[in-house]
């Protein structure tokens, strides 16, 4: 069967409340590298290991299961001249860590996530333009030197440089290479959907699903009214809640049509797990999706 996987979060709540779940439930685990490293010394910004580095490497050992890799901070979009000195140290770090979990794929956010040397909360959207294309092919080729399969995830963003209905299109353009794939995320594709109305249905159809390697699963919540002076709502995609019905829909309608799919993946936030109820319902959705691959033949 396709293996059914679930982030780990850098809590040591979260992975605690979880133990059982992580343990019992999850084919393999992601992980952001981003999220395993501190900065042992801020005149260098040498990228080193951190305590969750050393949990999550003693995870694999003691489990022998896979890790793949999902990051938001590798920076798809920046130009690599601009970002040569934060690119090196970046994958020197990766590759350290190839060394240990031995990344079954590698994928980060379609966006900026350093514009100008900065550090963005989520990655900002790019044009979809040739010249983006180019620089995101780039930097997964820069990437494929330390892990052999990489990707991209379509991603969440709360405005965009074109039609959203255009990005398909534009993430063909970027996957193009041998060994270079899609993270298609479910609840982005929705999310995406609520707050431009469109038909998640709709965005899929002009995907090459053969470039799909993994899918994510997640949920949401609205946000604060009093945020936007128009007091308009969007969905945010803050992996703090359970999987909404039609994101379930859509793993059931898209996953058969993934020829090369090799995992489905449950995003949970960090500081949204508070106890034995909430560690139950993450088990049952690992389980459901479970299901829902089994249900349809699912098989790698």
């Amino acid at each position: 069967m396709i293996p059914v996987g679930l982030t780990l979060q850098p809590d040591a709540a979260f992975l605690d409340l979880l133990a059982d779940v992580i343990l019992g439930e999850a084919d393999y685990y992601e992980v952001a590298p981003e999220t395993l490293w501190r900065v042992s010394d801020p005149a260098e910004a040498d990228l080193r290991e951190n305590g969750f580095h050393r949990r999550f490497a003693d995870l694999a050992r003691a489990t022998g299961r896979p890790f793949v890799a999902h990051g938001v901070g590798w920076s798809l979009g920046t130009a690599a001249a601009a970002d040569a000195g934060r690119r090196a140290r970046w994958l020197a770090a990766v590759r350290r860590d190839q060394a240990i979990f031995r990344f079954r794929w590698y994928t980060d956010h379609l966006g900026v996530s350093a514009p100008a040397g900065l550090a963005a909360g989520l990655p900002l959207p790019l044009p979809m333009s040739a010249h983006s294309a180019a620089v995101a092919r780039r930097a997964l080729r820069a990437m494929q030197a330390v892990v052999e399969d990489v990707g991209v995830e379509n991603s969440v963003s709360y405005f965009v440089l074109g039609d959203p209905l255009d990005e398909p299109r534009f993430l063909g353009r970027v996957l193009q290479a041998p060994r270079t794939h899609l993270l298609l995320d479910l609840h982005n594709v929705y999310t995406m959907a609520q707050n431009f109305g469109f038909e998640p249905a709709e965005y899929v159809a002009r995907l090459d699903l053969a470039r799909v390697i993994e899918i994510h699963v997640s949920g949401g919540s609205p946000s604060d009214p009093g945020w936007l002076p128009s007091g308009r709502v969007l969905r945010l995609d803050g992996h703090d809640d359970a999987v909404p019905e039609p994101v379930w829909r859509l793993l059931e309608e898209v996953a058969p049509r993934c020829p090369n799919l090799r995992g489905v993946t449950l995003e949970r936030m960090e500081g949204t797990v508070h106890g034995a109820d909430d560690a139950a319902a993450v088990r049952e959705e690992l389980r459901r999706a479970r299901r829902v691959l089994g249900q349809h033949g699912g098989r790698r």
